[in-house]
């Protein structure tokens, strides 16, 4: 017997527990996205108008990358009702690259993970996710790249002098894109901002003159065969000429120098950022903060230029979002990388940032690690202020829910299915739902509600179908699958 044919029987479309993983999952996705939420979905979303802190701990399958969409698609609609009190989503949930470049700057003998993250601090965190932030919002400023599709261009004429050169100082620390030469792309963004560079280059101009100048005089004089011998005057007048372009370049190439060894999740050129600072006037970018050094101030200094150019634009907060915390190659979901990873994130002076939401959604072996730690922690990190959700736990009851939503999601025209329907009429609701709390998760529930329709559609023919599961079948297919969901908790099976 075909699965389909049993569910367009009770007038279900397609399968609704075919997915398993929100990211890739149509179903959520398209239905219930909106309309699906866990009983702790306020408190981790909060008031969007002003972003707030969550901390969330959850087992594998307890929704975190759905909390995280379902985020992202309200905040979308609350953009587009509320213009002028836009939230800048920054979704920090692909570490793979910032921990890459970070390795690459260690050596060779600390390169290993375990010591290689215990060199891992707050302001790398800060460097990464203003690389997201200043990226992203250049894509838009310039119309282009996937933060740029769907998006509003900003109305960079609200922007004042001194910040648009903020923006241009953050795009020449943090902006990183594969589409287009650095260079070239910070040139396009300054013609945009209308942000003049000529005065800047006067240096090379002042050079190109005094030394086209020389040469003049030595022609007119006929003295290029005496060059060499007796005329020392021509060489010290050229070397004036190019002394301030000299001096110039020199102060603009320690600083991007510096930059590239202390920001350590990006992948800095020195000689094309001191182009790009030596293009902004010196007076104007002198005593102004880089992230050139080992400590958070700068970044902090930094994150409010941002947010000052942000609030110009229509967005009052920033709101980043930290998943997927276990899937780094690098850290393959051993919990000792994951707490060096995300341990310096949990202070309390940045996650009460003004104007900043750190949505964090982390693995549940990190809640236990919490409760592990010393005194000195719980002072820095604060949980308490936090909106802290120490598990993400799903009742027998809301799973229930969640399986009868999938269901009329995927239900064809006037169809209103529900899984009491597919299941024969002795399995009472309660037996039900006692047995969904102890599948514990969304992910297990749709594991296990998709392995029950194979096993009934294994059982029987086209035929001779059968349109309701039989209580032999639900009964040993939830004893094998709880075996299996065992061995998957102790780490001897696939789940």
């Amino acid at each position: 017997m075909k699965i389909q044919r049993f569910l367009e029987h009770h007038g279900v479309v397609s399968n609704p527990f075919a997915e398993e993983d929100a990211q890739t999952d149509p179903v959520f996705k398209d239905h219930c996205i909106s309309g699906t939420y866990h009983p702790a979905w306020d408190k981790v979303y909060g008031e969007p108008g002003e972003p707030a802190t969550s901390v969330v701990f959850g087992e594998k399958g307890a929704g975190k990358t759905a909390l995280r969409l379902q985020i992202v698609r309200h905040l979308e609609e609350f953009n587009r009702v509320h213009p002028q009190e836009r939230q800048f989503v920054i979704e920090y949930d692909d570490f793979n690259p910032f921990l890459d470049r970070f390795r690459e700057k260690l050596p060779s003998r600390r390169r290993r993970p375990d010591l290689m993250l215990a060199e891992w601090r707050l302001w790398d965190h800060m460097d990464a996710i203003l690389s997201l932030g200043v990226t992203s919002l250049v894509d838009r400023v310039l119309g282009q790249g996937t933060h740029a599709s769907g998006t509003q261009r900003p109305e960079v004429e609200r922007l004042d002098h001194w910040q648009r050169r903020d923006l241009l100082l953050l795009a020449a620390a943090y902006d990183r894109t594969l589409a287009e030469p650095i260079e070239g792309r910070w040139r396009r963004l300054a013609r945009t901002l209308k942000f003049s560079t000529l005065k800047s280059q006067w240096p090379l101009v002042l050079g190109l003159l005094v030394t086209a100048a020389v040469l003049a005089i030595l022609a007119a004089q006929g003295a290029w065969n005496q060059l060499w011998s007796r005329f020392p005057w021509p060489y010290l007048l050229v070397l004036a000429g190019w002394t301030p372009w000299l001096w110039r370049t020199w102060v603009s190439f320690w600083p991007a120098k510096a930059l590239q060894r202390h920001c350590r999740v990006i992948d800095h050129r020195p000689w094309a950022i001191s182009r790009l600072l030596a293009l902004l006037p010196y007076r104007e970018i002198a005593g102004q903060p880089l992230p050139n050094k080992d400590r958070t101030d700068d970044r902090y200094e930094l994150l409010v230029k941002f947010q000052s150019v942000l609030r110009s634009l229509g967005y009052t907060g920033i709101v980043v979002l930290v998943d997927r915390v276990d899937e780094p190659h690098l850290i393959n979901g051993a919990s000792e990388l994951m707490r060096q990873l995300i341990w310096s994130m949990l202070d309390n002076k940045f996650l009460k940032h003004p104007g900043l939401g750190i949505k964090l959604l982390l693995p549940i072996e990190l809640g236990h690690d919490v409760d592990r730690e010393e005194r000195d922690f719980y002072q820095r990190a604060r949980l308490d202020k936090q909106n802290m959700v120490p598990s993400l736990n799903w009742s027998g009851e809301a799973l229930f829910d969640v399986a009868n939503a999938r269901l009329q999601a995927c239900a064809k025209d006037g169809a209103q299915p529900n899984i009491r329907a597919l299941l024969s009429d002795s399995i009472s609701e309660r037996r039900l739902i006692d047995s969904f709390r102890q599948l514990r998760v969304p992910r297990h529930l749709f594991r296990f509600l998709y392995r029950l329709l194979v096993a009934h559609s294994n059982a029987h023919t086209d035929e001779q179908p059968v349109w309701q599961i039989s209580p032999e079948t639900f009964e040993s297919t939830l004893a094998i699958y709880l075996r299996d969901q065992d061995a998957f908790d102790r780490g001897r099976g696939a789940g």
